[in-house]
């Protein structure tokens, strides 16, 4: 129905108005113009006196029954209904007289509210004409079917049952309504009495009246208002009703009948009511047949023997009776008292009942012709395959159902056969004891309700948060019961008003092409009762449905019987105007579909029992339902592909050869390829050179001494890396527990659990646990995926868990394995000449059994060793007489361009339907392999679900899609820019369809993203690949273009600008539209690359105003300094904003998952900026010799810039005007290097990157900054004439002089601040240390003024000697130094920010078992000095945390003093000596043995010379953390590295570690359990 005739259609609902009035509306087509709260239009008219009432031109919409009329509606009712002068309507509007008072009212009440006689006379009768007509417009619900003892029916309380009616045709029953008295009114011997009464006295009339009747004990017998309304009656205990059926049969019955009367007479059905809202109640209707077969009833007359006296007498006085059907009501003959009138009625009777019983037999012989055998079973077929064979896998399947009877759920079975991807239930007890609970037996299904799919997050947001595809979704759309306000069941009135709007709302994204294509949607409708209201759910969200889809082509209708399709039929016809009948099965039972259903399924490629390798040589069984919750995994089993349904098929050597073809053309390799070539007569699989080097690397003879292992695959984009990898799984998934990863938008922390599940699946912790192999495929942060796994909180890590195998693409393996610290194989696009001899093998035997296996072209570009003549041949001959101008040739474009572009792209089968003009797509009358024949066969359909399950298309390889690019470009003169301005025109890309995320995605990732070595590409670029072709190839306008159109498209895109903005400034040098775009780049997303590029673009733009000017001007110079101060701001808001990046570009998802990095180019550019400026400075005229370049340095270090003016000289004057209007800038310049500068050397020191390529980025900034250093050291250096004339002007300044000297060497050499300190560790040797302690002492013992730094810096500057040079003479005695830190922390307190001095704390006072320093105020204050030292680390530094962790430089020695102060640097010099030695003995000094892995590994604590060396320390397990107790009240808490380490559970154990010092706190390595040593 229309947006207006739904409008008026809940607005007529809420108003009141009755069921068959809406009907009515509907059909007319209502246009309301609402004139006031209860007006209608006309049209809408109802009869007289009903809901609709007529008043000139408009009508009253009022609530059916009058009792529930509000004062307004009554005052409106009698003034424009009954013309009552408004004068009384306001009366009794003032004196609140609403429907349920009128509708108790009589006359006199009226008149005694003062109502003249006539109108209160009027208003009484009125009142009674609108209650009958009430009465007649209530539907009429479906009763249970005839004789039927096991029907899955129901009732609903108030629910209308037909009126009764006497015989017709004997055979269609007659109905009698009865209540039974409540147990309130009373007992129960005397309520069972009243029921078998009236059982047998009903029975016996219908008996001898010889028609067939129905007796309903529940539903209201009273004539008028209520009759035949169910009620229902509380029933205790249906055997003793079914008791006294039976005994009392014997007793009403005479003795020659008792076997008549059994064979006529049914027991009582017991018929559940359910409450209006849909769940149940605790009340049941009795329900007694009655089938006087002719057989059974000959020409007999049955007599009853009733009781006339109370049952509660001890005598019973028994009289006979005959019963008849007289009209809807019995009648006993015998009960006139005159005996000639019972006489005569008895003749009349004799004769009738001779009559009756010809006709019963003459009925009963019609009945046994049985009706033609209908279709339906073929119809579903049809409807249930798609006109297929068979029910595909691939089908997404949608159920609308409502409540069933618990004796029909085991015939929903064939929904367990089915992928569900939603059920939409409207019972609010399914999940109780209905559907739901049948369905979640054996599958993993997730409770849902309307609104969680009602919010503003993306479809792939929502893919995500609700598992959809992944588990079936169960929604209920009228609530749950025992749920909160919010998800209650409601009634179809109230569900109308406040639920259906999300239910639409849900119906319009499940349905949304974006989420579910439609030609792999499927929409089943079970209709379990009958749907007779034109308000109810079901029908609501039945038109839901089809306005979405369009039509009902993608439905399927299963009715419980024909009266359930027939109201069904009608409603639809009448809402939507559409005959439903071809879409619906209505002929056959429940158990006659689900067995149908089932036969139609696709034989099950997968074992039915599956196994899982366990401890021993055991094996677990892999529940289904287990195995659904792992949702992100492809579990590879013991038993994978054997003793499946399709290998006893005839259709198993088509699954082979298909299954074959689909790799061998460049299909993703599925484990039945590694099964097949197992087979009798097969080619064993081709074992790559590389196979047996990645199969000991996953399983070293030594085994592993650590729970989580990563290896990384590095291979070529194309040349089987991961099939590789694949084949090492399936060898081994005997020995571990093996996983793919097939869910690339997983994260890492729902992987980890999954994997988790996978490890401790079936086991009990106490007896070990077989380790997981898990493969992922190019994940971008296997690092984090690591820490998470060690960080689930739910097993023991003491051994192997989890080796996890990452499969990375790189276009340099070779020398990213070189270059990896994680154990690698690598694997490249050359075949060795052994593996070129298995692949001519192979072919040889794919002729035998394939017709054409040369175009299996992935093998073939392998077989021919990835030759480019090859490729460039095979593209050219198919690709030659392709039409670009055509659908197929558009699709061919953007197919290549994707490909090419962008690794592991792909378009949605349906887009590309859509694309090439297919319709129709849903019953298949054309594929888009005949609509793309031949090009066909350069691509390749294959399931994904990244986004979703669907089908998706791309080119069979990488090189195969480059050539096609290179055909399109070079022979049909499509240029690489007018291919992508085609794919941003498209708008049929940009709109719903499946995969649509993922697709905008990777165009937009093809414009912006860069390569980057760091990340394993080949090369660093400026612009993404296709950017930089396009500028090679075609020029800068063309650029220009491109982004400018995809601005454009993607117009909240923040990068797209910030690229066309970095276009200009670094390719044009136009830098006014660079700064434009720059800045619109910032107004859409701002953060601190956007800000750097901004700084950067003003950077640019001073160099270019500096190179162009050949003479500097002071007009070019105030414009230098004010393009340095805009790069400056800009950078330093770059730095400010590094500290609160979170969030990335909506569009820019394709590195969402690597490890996050503190971004520091704003501190870079800040630097490069001012260096800039400085040497333009320098090369001034004000700085013409020595003396003045001396006054400009005083200038630039706050001097007074009077001094540089020179009287005579008006040019030097003019630039000295230009630099003092920007004095405050240029004066700020030198602190700001000094603040920069000790950024990073705390950023460096203090802190180390989480993963690699950020060590790699690291060290590159790392030389950046220190030619920065040098320059600048060189730059403020003062000249020793200066420093003379200094002392001689004021020798009392010599002291201070002497401190700023010793200071500025400091400076110099990097060891002014605690970190440059610490790097002196590895930086300088013992001869140089021992200048910088002397330096570092004189400032101590001479500054007229002490600082807690300087003290905290001298004792650091001690101890670093000490670690070089333990016994030098100029070293402090230990407790000096401790002396010097306890007066720094009195001085300082707890809430310093001076890390470095609790750090210190630490260092020098944990406590020792001895207790030697217990006595210092230090020692009995050290935790709260760890506290101290955390707090303050978080305060200065928790911004970087996500990208960078604490580094220890020290660790407790096994010694005292300062000897038990160990640095890292020591022990690295430990382990490179024994590694150069153990390599010197195996003869391999040349190959250097890699530090990193040795403590990565976690080898190095096993080293004796390192355990020596270190202290052992003991402590306890609490809560995940550890504590270390040294007596009293001193518990430490110490911090394990790896969260993994620690036993879940909260279990408290003695465990044993080493103690590492970081600024955050104490860290536990190597942590092991005491009662495991």
């Amino acid at each position: 129905m229309s947006a207006v005739e739904s409008g008026i259609y809940k607005r007529q609902l809420e108003s009141g108005i009755s069921r068959k009035a809406r009907e009515t509306a509907f059909i007319n087509g209502i246009q309301e113009r609402q004139l006031g709260t209860n007006l209608i239009p006309v049209a809408a008219q109802s009869p007289v006196g009903g809901p609709l009432t007529k008043t000139g031109e408009y009508d009253l919409a009022l609530p059916p029954l009058i009792e529930d009329w509000t004062k307004e509606h009554v005052r409106d009712w009698l003034i424009i209904r009954l013309r009552v002068p408004q004068k009384i309507a306001q009366n009794l509007y003032d004196q609140e007289l609403s429907g349920a008072c009128l509708d108790s009212y009589e006359k006199q009440d009226l008149l005694e509210l003062g109502v003249p006689l006539a109108p209160a006379i009027q208003i009484i009768r009125q009142v009674e004409k609108f209650r009958r007509h009430s009465e007649t417009n209530r539907p009429i619900c479906q009763i249970r079917p005839f004789d039927k003892s096991n029907s899955s029916i129901f009732y609903i309380q108030k629910d209308i049952l037909p009126p009764v009616t006497g015989p017709t045709n004997l055979l269609d029953p007659v109905h009698e309504y009865q209540l039974l008295p409540d147990a309130n009114e009373a007992s129960e011997r005397e309520i069972l009495y009243e029921f078998t009464k009236e059982v047998f006295s009903f029975a016996a009339s219908c008996m001898n009246s010889r028609t067939n009747g129905t007796l309903h004990f529940g539903v209201n017998n009273q004539p008028g208002q209520g009759h035949g309304q169910v009620v229902g009656h509380k029933i205790t205990s249906f055997s003793k009703y079914n008791e006294a059926f039976e005994s009392c049969l014997s007793e009403y019955f005479e003795e020659q009948h008792k076997n008549a009367a059994r064979m006529c007479i049914r027991p009582p059905n017991f018929i559940q009511v359910h409450c209006e809202d849909g769940t149940t109640s605790d009340k049941w209707v009795i329900e007694v047949d009655v089938v006087p077969t002719y057989s059974g009833t000959q020409e007999n007359m049955f007599y009853t023997l009733l009781s006339i006296a109370s049952t509660e007498k001890k005598q019973q006085c028994k009289t006979e009776c005959l019963f008849v059907r007289d009209g809807p009501r019995s009648i006993n003959i015998l009960a006139d008292t005159n005996p000639r009138i019972v006489q005569e009625k008895m003749k009349s009777v004799i004769d009738e009942v001779k009559c009756w019983a010809s006709a019963r037999k003459t009925a009963e012989e019609k009945d046994e012709k049985h009706l033609a055998q209908g279709n339906q079973g073929q119809r579903l077929k049809q409807l249930i395959t798609r006109g297929r064979d068979a029910l595909e896998n691939s089908l997404q399947v949608i159920v609308v159902t409502d409540k069933c009877h618990s004796s029909q759920l085991e015939h929903l079975d064939f929904l367990k056969e089915m992928k569900l991807f939603a059920v939409l239930e409207f019972d609010p007890e399914s999940d109780v004891n209905g559907t739901c609970r049948f369905y979640r037996e054996d599958h993993i299904a997730n409770l849902h309700y309307p609104r969680m799919y009602t919010t503003q997050d993306s479809v792939t947001a929502i893919i995500q948060k609700l598992n959809l595809f992944k588990q079936t979704s169960w929604v209920f759309c009228n609530g749950r019961v025992k749920e909160s306000e919010t998800d209650k069941p409601l009634t179809p009135g109230e569900w109308l008003k406040k639920r259906c709007g999300d239910v639409s709302n849900m119906i319009s994204l499940l349905c949304n092409p974006d989420l579910l294509s439609k030609d792999r949607l499927l929409v089943v409708f079970i209709l379990h009762s009958e749907v007779t209201d034109i308000s109810s759910p079901m029908l609501e969200t039945f038109c839901a449905i089809y306005r979405t889809l369009e039509g009902v082509d993608n439905m399927l209708c299963i009715c419980k019987d024909s009266t359930v399709f027939s109201h069904w039929k009608q409603l639809i016809e009448c809402r939507c105007k559409e005959d439903i009948t071809s879409k619906c099965i209505y002929e056959l039972s429940l158990n006659e579909i689900s067995s149908t259903i089932k036969k139609l399924k696709e034989p099950q490629t997968q074992s039915s029992r599956r196994f899982l390798p366990s401890t021993g040589s055991s094996s677990v069984l892999l529940k289904k339902k287990d195995e659904e919750l792992m949702s992100v995994l492809d579990i590879l089993c013991e038993n994978e592909c054997e003793n499946t349904e399709i290998e006893t098929k005839d259709s198993f050597q088509e699954f082979k050869k298909k299954t074959e073809e689909d790799f061998y053309r460049g299909g993703q390799v599925s484990w039945w390829n590694f099964f097949l070539s197992e087979m009798k007569g097969s080619l064993p699989f081709i074992k790559r050179d590389k196979y047996n080097e990645l199969y000991d690397l996953i399983t070293p003879t030594e085994g592993y001494t650590y729970p989580c292992v990563m290896i990384n695959l590095f291979h070529d984009p194309g040349c089987g890396g991961t099939t590789l990898a694949m084949h090492v799984l399936w060898n081994l998934r005997r020995k571990f527990r093996c996983a793919v990863v097939k869910n690339n938008m997983a994260t890492n922390e729902e992987i980890a659990a999954q994997v988790i599940s996978l490890l401790t699946y079936g086991k009990q912790e106490q007896s070990g646990y077989t380790p997981v192999l898990l493969l992922v495929d190019n994940w971008d942060d296997v690092e984090g995926l690591k820490q998470c796994i060690m960080n689930v909180p739910s097993v023991t890590k003491r051994h192997l868990m989890v080796i996890i195998l990452n499969c990375e693409r790189t276009r340099f393996p070779d020398e990213s394995s070189r270059n990896s610290r994680i154990a690698n194989v690598s694997i490249t696009n050359k075949l060795s000449i052994k593996e070129q001899s298995l692949f001519s093998e192979k072919f040889q035997q794919l002729k035998d059994h394939h017709e054409k296996p040369d175009t299996f072209y992935a093998f073939m570009i392998m077989a021919n060793n990835f030759s480019e003549a090859y490729i460039t041949n095979l593209v050219g001959n198919i690709v030659k007489d392709l039409d670009t101008t055509t659908q197929q040739g558009r699709l061919f474009c953007f197919l290549a361009l994707l490909n090419t572009y962008v690794n592991g792209s792909y378009m949605s089968l349906s887009l590309c339907e859509e694309l090439v003009g297919i319709r129709n797509a849903l019953w298949k009358q054309e594929t888009l392999d005949d609509k793309m024949n031949p090009y066909s066969t350069l691509m390749i359909t294959s399931t994904v679900e990244e986004h979703g399950t669907y089908q998706a298309v791309r080119f069979l390889h990488q090189m195969i899609a480059s050539n096609c690019l290179k055909v399109l470009t070079q022979k049909h003169s499509l240029s690489l820019a007018e291919i992508t301005i085609n794919l941003l025109h498209c708008d049929k890309l940009y709109k719903s369809c499946m995969g649509k995320d993922f697709l905008v995605q990777n165009i937009h990732s093809m414009l912006i993203t860069r390569h980057r070595k760091e990340q394993g590409d080949d090369k660093d670029t400026l612009f993404s690949p296709l950017i930089e072709d396009i500028h090679v190839e075609e020029g800068l306008d063309k650029i220009k273009e491109v982004l400018e159109r995809a601005i454009l498209r993607f117009d909240r895109s923040a990068t797209l600008p910030q690229a066309l903005a970095r276009h200009f400034c670094l390719k044009e040098k136009e830098f006014t539209s660079a700064i434009k775009w720059a800045l619109d780049a910032q107004g859409k997303h701002s953060n601190s690359y956007i800000a750097d590029t901004v700084g950067q673009v003003y950077k640019s733009h001073l160099k270019k105003e500096i190179e162009d000017s050949e003479w500097l001007t002071p007009e070019t110079l105030d414009k230098c300094l004010q393009l340095a101060s805009n790069a400056v701001n800009a950078f330093q808001e770059s730095q400010e904003l590094a500290k609160k990046d979170d969030s990335c570009d909506a569009f820019d998802v394709h590195r969402k998952k690597r490890h996050k990095s503190y971004n520091t180019s704003g501190y870079v550019g800040e630097t490069e900026v001012m260096m800039i400026l400085l040497d333009v400075i320098i090369e001034l005229p004000v700085v013409s010799d020595r003396h003045k370049r001396d006054k400009m340095l005083q200038f630039l270090k706050g001097g007074p810039v009077s001094s540089l003016y020179d009287p005579s000289n008006t040019t030097i004057n003019q630039f000295v005007t230009v630099l003092a209007n920007h004095e405050k800038f240029l004066v700020s310049l030198k602190p700001r290097f000094k603040e920069i500068f000790s950024f990073f050397e705390n950023y460096f020191t203090y802190l180390k990157p989480r993963s690699q390529e950020r060590e790699i980025a690291d060290e590159k900034n790392k030389r950046k900054v220190s030619e920065y250093f040098r320059k600048y050291i060189h730059l403020f250096s003062i000249s020793e004439e200066e420093k003379a004339s200094e002392k001689a002007r004021n020798p009392n300044l010599s002291l201070r002089q002497e401190i700023v000297d010793q200071r500025r060497y400091l400076e110099i050499k990097q060891a002014d601040s605690f970190a440059g300190l610490l790097q002196c560790l590895n930086d300088k040797g013992v001869m140089e240390m021992e200048h910088i302690l002397q330096k570092w002492q004189f400032i101590f013992e001479n500054s007229p003024q002490k600082y807690v730094s300087d003290t905290v810096n001298f004792i650091l500057a001690n101890i670093v000697l000490h670690s070089l040079k333990p016994s030098h003479k100029l070293l402090k005695k230990y407790e000096e130094l401790v002396s010097l830190l306890n007066e720094a922390l009195q001085k300082e307190g707890t809430h310093s920010s001076l890390t470095e001095m609790y750090y210190l704390s630490m260092l020098l006072m944990w406590p020792t078992r001895d207790r030697r320093h217990e006595s210092s105020a230090t020692h009995k204050n050290i935790s709260m000095y760890v506290t101290s030292s955390r707090k303050s680390f978080h305060r200065r530094f928790a911004h970087m945390f996500p990208a960078r962790s604490a580094i220890a430089h020290f660790f407790l020695g096994n010694s005292s003093g300062l000897k038990r102060i160990v640095s890292k640097m020591r022990l690295d010099q430990i382990l490179i000596s024994v590694s150069r030695q153990q390599a010197s003995c195996s003869g391999q000094s040349s190959q250097p043995y890699k530090l990193h892995q040795l403590w990565q590994s976690g080898a190095a604590w096993n080293e004796p010379e390192i355990q020596r060396k270190l202290l052992r320390i003991k402590g306890k397990s609490e809560n995940g953390d550890i504590y270390v107790n040294y007596g009293g009240n001193l518990k430490m808490l110490v911090r394990p590295v790896y969260l993994g380490d620690i036993r879940s559970g909260c279990s408290r154990e003695e465990v044993s570690f080493y103690l590492g010092f970081t600024m955050e706190g104490p860290v536990a390595y190597n942590i092991k359990y005491e009662n495991e040593q």
